[in-house]
């Protein structure tokens, strides 16, 4: 495509290269995804910093703000930085020193914070005018050799100074600390581990290349998080994700009420009360959860009673962690509510593992535990290497101006009458005495008083251990299995300072393998108390608690023109299913209707019910039970109550119902019930066998019975060896039964005939 281009105006200037566009848009942006993985998102594996991190400590080092020394402005450190070394925002600097301060982000901070670095809750650092900071210990030990040879330097982005590529210490500070960050294409999530278990696996390959990676896992066991927490996945899952670089851990809060005498947590997290209450009390949170959106997430919770057997939230905490979970009472189960709250809320969260590090040739790839901690051992044997080179070479600059000096006492007499009287004595004492420039300007720049005997023997002494001990260091230079144990007795060392048993490093996060928390039904979250679910006739719905008498008058009160138009008892805990003249059906919950002090509210407000369809019945939701359904054109079948359920408002359609045809009845089938007996406004009655009546999920039905004039009345199941039942008229409440129902059986579908003596006028079995 390059051969297409046209000559130009400017294709005589010599900084102008003629390219296809998509070359040149590809290379540029080649470029930039480069400098992205290598120069800012991805950490290097020897020292597992990125170029501002580095940049910031070494400007401290410069600085002089070691642990022994006062505290400096953070904008002192911010300045030197961008003005040095990194020349980008201030705010993202600053962002990544308050990072490295942080004890609740890093394990083991870089960075000795005074003054308001954020907390926990998600609040933010105070402005870098109003902190200070120096170096920690670790950030000492990350840094240690740096005036050793360990490293090369390069020049800054301006050439006026200087800063190291790679900290040569001997820290682990990639595993230790983690990291985190997302380049072009590619990123990387590293969790912080315990630098002791780190140090364990190190010296296993040290003393075993060969161990295999089951081997380095038996003693380095995984994250270990700088907010503690609990690591609940299976040992074999957490050695999987290790083996490949890639994997996910499940990471939750820890419900304790602090340790025992032993330094044991507690492990239930749950505080008894007086009265027999209890609550529980979470004392770790999840890495990178920040505790007051925690808070707030629980909260919401109890807000839209979406877990209702949590009445409270309370955060109790100073420097340690302390969240109240109360639960709405004491006959709640403590585990549903654990399992509720890690699958609801952020008390179990998932860290992902994505070991994709720049290893010692700057190469970014995704690397399993073993060799990672090979790469990080090889790089630390270089560094043994050149810091013990470096030693040679000050050692041999010492014993050239040592034997100088030897020279020089040896012939002292003769020195001092060269030096009174020559003019140029360094010429003549080169060529008397075999010297060469360096040691011959040293001895002319001696003090008097080093002329002493005393001095001659210090010489001779520090001559003869200078000897011995570049003799020890050219056999290390020489013997490999030297090395490997030099740099197993710094580790040794370095191990001692962060020990197990040491404040810093003992393990926060424990590993206790849990299962997926359950997925608990909201029926289970309910307490189960009884209540009398009460329906107006104008729509108001509420729940009074206990079994009430249903002589509604006297212990309820209703709008003025408004009455009873259903009650019935249920329990908190059930389903109601509500019925509309439309065949569509509605799912309401018990526990969601208002109080009895009241009118209630409209139950329009909770379904989306049609403006002139009419609520025709309420039952309480029974799994194993059927419905007997019928419209007003005579047409019905049986329903399993399971499969009406509808859990959004705008329900169910159950009943296909034509023009001008209402749902008519809703009756539960009588326990026991084999036959069917059906009205009509003809005052026509048939009784035909339960078996007859198909069970359909949806539809219009069957015939029930057959009308020349009117339509369906009602309908009703029974057992014919009980005989059919009836409300008989007035206030009396009497039932009426008719055992002998031989002359009104007949086949489904039939005509019918007048029912026996007695029979309500209104055509209905319930009066």
């Amino acid at each position: 495509m390059a051969d297409d281009v046209r000559a130009g105006p400017g294709d005589d200037i010599p900084e102008i290269e003629n390219t296809a566009f998509d070359r040149a848009l590809s290379d540029r942006y080649l470029v930039y995804a480069l400098s992205t993985i290598t120069a800012r998102s991805l950490p290097d594996l020897r020292d597992g910093l990125k170029p501002v991190h580095r940049r910031l400590l070494w400007a401290m080092r410069q600085l002089k703000l070691d642990p022994a020394s006062g505290y400096k402005k953070s904008a002192r450190v911010v300045g030197d930085v961008i003005g040095k070394y990194h020349p980008h925002g201030d705010a993202s600097v600053y962002d990544a020193m308050v990072r490295l301060a942080q004890d609740f982000v890093l394990r083991y901070p870089l960075v000795d914070g005074q003054g308001n670095f954020g907390n926990v809750d998600g609040d933010n650092a105070a402005a870098y005018r109003y902190t200070e900071a120096r170096l920690t210990r670790t950030a000492i030990e990350l840094m240690s050799g740096l005036d050793e040879g360990t490293v090369d330097f390069k020049p800054t982005y301006n050439g006026e100074e200087e800063e190291p590529e790679i900290f040569p210490g001997l820290f682990p500070n990639l595993l230790a600390n983690g990291a985190s960050g997302i380049a072009v294409g590619m990123a990387t999530s590293i969790p912080s581990h315990n630098v002791a278990e780190v140090i364990n696996a190190a010296m296993l390959l040290i003393d075993t290349p060969t161990a295999t990676h089951d081997d380095i896992m038996a003693v380095f066991h995984g994250p270990d998080f700088a907010t503690g927490g609990m690591l609940v996945d299976s040992p074999e899952t957490i050695s999987a994700s290790y083996r490949t670089g890639r994997g996910a851990f499940r990471l939750r809060a820890r419900y304790s009420t602090g340790k025992d005498a032993d330094g044991l947590w507690e492990p239930h997290g749950i505080e008894k009360l007086p009265g027999g209450t209890w609550q529980l009390v979470i004392s770790e949170i999840p890495y990178q959860v920040q505790k007051g959106k925690l808070i707030e997430q629980i909260a919401t919770l109890i807000a839209d009673k979406k877990l209702p057997i949590l009445a409270d939230v309370r955060d109790e905490s100073d420097e340690l962690i302390r969240i109240i979970i109360e639960p709405k009472s004491r006959n709640v189960d403590p585990d549903v509510l654990k399992d509720s709250l890690f699958r609801l809320t952020d008390l179990e969260v998932r860290f992902s593992l994505n070991l994709n590090v720049l290893d010692e040739t700057r190469t970014p790839g995704v690397m399993g535990i073993k060799p990672l901690l090979q790469s990080w051992l090889r790089h630390q044997i270089i560094i043994l290497i050149n810091r013990t080179q470096h030693r040679l070479d000050k050692i041999a600059s010492r014993l050239e101006l040592l034997r100088g000096y030897i020279i020089a006492f040896l012939n002292l007499d003769r020195v001092i009458e060269i030096i009174r009287t020559q003019d140029e004595p360094k010429p003549v004492m080169i060529a008397e005495f075999e010297l060469n420039d360096r040691q011959a300007e040293a001895i002319l720049n001696m003090r008097l008083r080093s002329l002493r005997r005393l001095e001659e023997m210090e010489l001779r002494r520090e001559h003869d251990l200078l000897i011995k001990e570049a003799e020890g260091l050219e056999k290390l230079l020489a013997s490999p299995a030297l090395q490997k144990k030099r740099l197993k007795q710094d580790l040794t060392k370095l191990r001692a300072l962060y020990g197990e048993d040491t404040a810093i490093a003992r393990r926060r996060t424990s590993i206790e393998e849990a299962a997926p928390a359950r997925e608990i039904p909201l029926e289970a979250m309910i307490e189960r108390e009884p209540v009398t679910v009460i329906l107006s006739r104008r729509g108001w719905i509420k729940a009074m608690k206990g079994h009430a008498d249903l002589a509604l008058s006297e212990i309820t009160k209703f709008k003025e023109g408004d009455g009873p138009a259903f009650a019935f008892h249920a329990y908190s805990t059930d389903k109601l299913l509500i019925a509309v003249d439309n065949g569509r059906f509605y799912t309401l919950g018990a526990e969601k209707l208002p109080g009895a002090r009241g009118f209630g509210e409209p139950v329009r407000t909770m379904i989306d019910v049609e403006g002139d369809a009419q609520i025709i019945h309420v039952i309480a939701y029974d799994p194993k039970a059927k419905l007997l359904l019928a419209a007003s054109n005579g047409r019905g079948f049986l329903a399993d109550m399971a499969e009406l359920i509808a859990e959004t408002r705008k329900g169910r359609q159950v009943v296909n119902l034509k023009p001008g045809v209402r749902l008519l009845v809703v009756r539960a089938v009588a326990a026991g019930a084999d036959h069917v007996a059906v009205i009509g406004e003809n005052r026509k009655l048939v009784v035909f066998p339960l078996s007859e009546l198909p069970v359909m999920a949806r539809g219009q039905g069957v015939q029930l019975q057959r009308y020349r004039d009117g339509m369906l009345s009602d309908a009703t199941t029974f057992r014919m060896e009980d005989g059919l039942s009836w409300t008989m008229g007035g206030d009396s409440g009497r039932m009426r039964t008719e055992k002998d129902m031989g002359l009104w059986r007949a086949a489904r579908g039939a005509a019918g005939r007048l029912p026996p003596n007695g029979f309500p006028r209104a055509n209905r079995f319930d009066g």
